[in-house]
């Protein structure tokens, strides 16, 4: 019995690591579509989250069975509460990259403005996070775990300053207030992917202490 439920601990196990690969990937190309406002590869985004959420759904039934069958220990029951946990947080952070996406389909038809400077800073700090939240998971690395946490307060800074930034443009041009809009939308779901993301390490870090301070 013991080594069927390992058997089948490990089986749920590669089920998120291949969720998490497919959030890694739609993540690298929604940055790179948003650099180019490549319309084709946004679209591919859209279409790959319906991949994530039945993913996710069948991630959770496997939870479900094992808890009313295999009756885990208290160390494995606070694994399989995380991954119902963590799964939901990918599945979110999946959603933001096709709604950022959808973005990246308005702004690709409009007249181009200048990006804001500090964008490309958020982006790149809020991939960082999205990457080592899911090898915080698939190494039971706390200390990566802890490193995400840290982060997200560097993202909310950037989201705070580029926020300010797009309104300046906006006040001092109002024919700019479109594009604004949806560069005020794109940073808003950069700053939820990083809470997202923080969300995961804070569940990785409940799997393996037991400690629940979220938040």
């Amino acid at each position: 019995m013991r080594q069927n439920f390992i058997a089948q601990l490990e089986e749920l196990n590669q089920d998120v690591i291949k969720m998490g690969s497919i959030l890694e990937l739609s993540t690298n190309e929604m940055i790179v579509a948003l650099d180019s406002f490549d319309t084709k590869m946004a679209n591919e985004i859209i279409d790959r989250d319906d991949e994530i959420d039945l993913l996710e759904q069948q991630i959770e039934r496997e939870c479900i069975n094992i808890i009313a069958k295999q009756q885990p220990l208290a160390s494995d029951l606070r694994k399989i509460t995380s991954i119902m946990k963590i799964i939901t947080d990918i599945e979110r952070i999946a959603d933001q990259c096709a709604d950022i996406s959808e973005y990246i389909l308005k702004l690709a038809a409009m007249p181009k403005v200048k990006a804001p400077v500090h964008l490309p800073d958020m982006i790149e700090a809020m991939k960082v996070m999205v990457i080592d939240t899911i090898d915080s998971f698939v190494e039971s690395d706390l200390e990566k775990a802890r490193k995400v946490m840290d982060a997200d307060d560097v993202v909310d800074a950037y989201f705070t300053k580029i926020t300010g930034a797009l309104i300046e443009m906006i006040q001092e041009d109002s024919k700019t207030a479109p594009q604004g809009v949806c560069y005020l939308m794109i940073v808003k779901y950069l700053e939820r992917m990083a809470d997202h993301a923080t969300n995961i390490a804070e569940w990785n870090r409940f799997s393996l202490t037991g400690d629940l301070t979220l938040g």
